[in-house]
């Protein structure tokens, strides 16, 4: 075990991670200060490319037995029809599958546990050095605390990573200067549920999708979402209320040495183009890739993850933020240009490019420069 590599996070990022090591393999040992996995998910659609991607590790299927298709997103404004974004069809094989981030991360956990490596739950990584030959470790969990040496450590561990922090590494951008409110809540399903939903108001947007019959998540840049819902839409109890911080920031380094960067440790951005945790789990993909031929000798594929994974974060976190400006509505010139949506979503280019930005394939997966 003492040539396990570490990864530090057990989310979707961590979780793949292991997997893909696993499948590689090569037997990690995970860990993740909670105590227990969250029982509410941030996340609630896998895009095709995830699903691809897993494909092999046989999760794509667990996924999609419980998952539900959407297949458009319908834009309006006030919630009058305006123009919609078809991509039922972007990939042959996979669909966009709604499904909550706790029950993603469950399926993930369930295959890895095929392979014998269960997270750690309740162990903290309190500091770590490195040097040519791996990395030192400290973990701590409520009774004692250990040294762990590794030969390569994978940061999964969030947008407030600690192993970021420590290696001075600086997330580069831009944020938002309002609250996000956000509501898993009960409504009497006001509309089609195999699309997700996105009304222009002044000053803001209001995002629907319906996660399971009768209960939608719920989300915008405005406070008063609860009256900015559908005519005629009544509203229920409310299963889950929480806010965000919207910033569109990419780590100005992704590997230092034995450690490499991943999920949201390296990249964090609006929810608009449902990227974030898919986005995770192609660097976990890539990540392993290397690793595996790192572990072999080849250190040198350490610094080509960084090479490979930060020019794809930087596009995407762009073209996210360049969305995430339209849809704020913000300043009132900016809302203006949302009514250029139709044909945004029309013209061949600007559709297609829109289209491969949501589903995930608006670049190859590279595992080699």
């Amino acid at each position: 075990m003492e040539q396990a590599p570490l990864i530090v996070g057990a989310g979707p990022t961590g979780l793949s991670a292991a997997l893909f090591l696993a499948e590689g393999g090569v037997q990690s040992r995970i860990i993740d200060k909670a105590p227990a996995p969250s029982i509410n998910s941030r996340a609630q659609v896998i895009n095709p490319r995830s699903l691809e991607l897993l494909q092999q590790t046989g999760v794509t299927d667990a996924i999609l037995h419980e998952a539900r298709p959407i297949h458009r997103v319908v834009f309006y404004e006030d919630w009058r029809p305006l123009t919609e974004l078809e991509f039922g069809h972007a990939h042959p094989d996979f669909p966009m599958a709604v499904l909550p981030q706790a029950r993603t991360e469950a399926l993930l956990a369930d295959a890895l546990a095929v392979f014998g490596v269960v997270p750690e739950r309740g162990t903290a990584l309190g500091s770590f050095e490195q040097d040519n030959d791996g990395v030192d470790a400290n973990l701590i969990s409520f009774d004692r605390s250990e040294s762990f040496r590794a030969p390569i450590m994978l940061a999964a561990d969030g947008a407030h990573s600690k192993v970021r922090e420590a290696l001075g590494i600086t997330l580069e951008g831009s944020s938002f200067p309002e609250d996000w409110p956000l509501y898993d809540i009960e409504l009497n399903d006001p509309l089609d549920s195999e699309s997700a939903h996105v009304s222009f108001v002044e000053g803001g947007m209001v995002f629907l999708l319906r996660l399971e019959p009768g209960v939608w998540r719920l989300f915008g840049n405005l406070p008063d979402l609860l009256e900015r819902l559908p005519r005629g839409t009544k509203a229920g109890a409310i299963h889950w209320q929480s806010s965000f911080h919207v910033s569109d920031r990419v780590a100005s380094r992704e590997s230092v040495g034995r450690v490499v960067l991943a999920g949201d440790a390296a990249h964090v951005h609006a929810p608009v183009a449902a990227r974030g945790m898919n986005l995770g789990i192609e660097d976990s993909f890539v990540f392993a890739h290397c690793a595996v031929d790192a572990l072999h000798g080849n250190l040198k594929r350490l610094s080509d993850y960084e090479l490979m994974r930060h020019e794809v974060h930087a596009r995407v976190v762009a073209r996210v933020d360049r969305l995430t400006r339209l849809a704020r509505g913000q300043p009132a010139i900016v809302g203006m240009l949302r009514r250029l949506m139709p044909a945004i979503t029309t013209f061949g280019p600007t559709h297609r490019s829109m289209v491969e930005l949501v589903t995930g394939l608006d670049h190859p997966i590279k595992v080699d420069l």
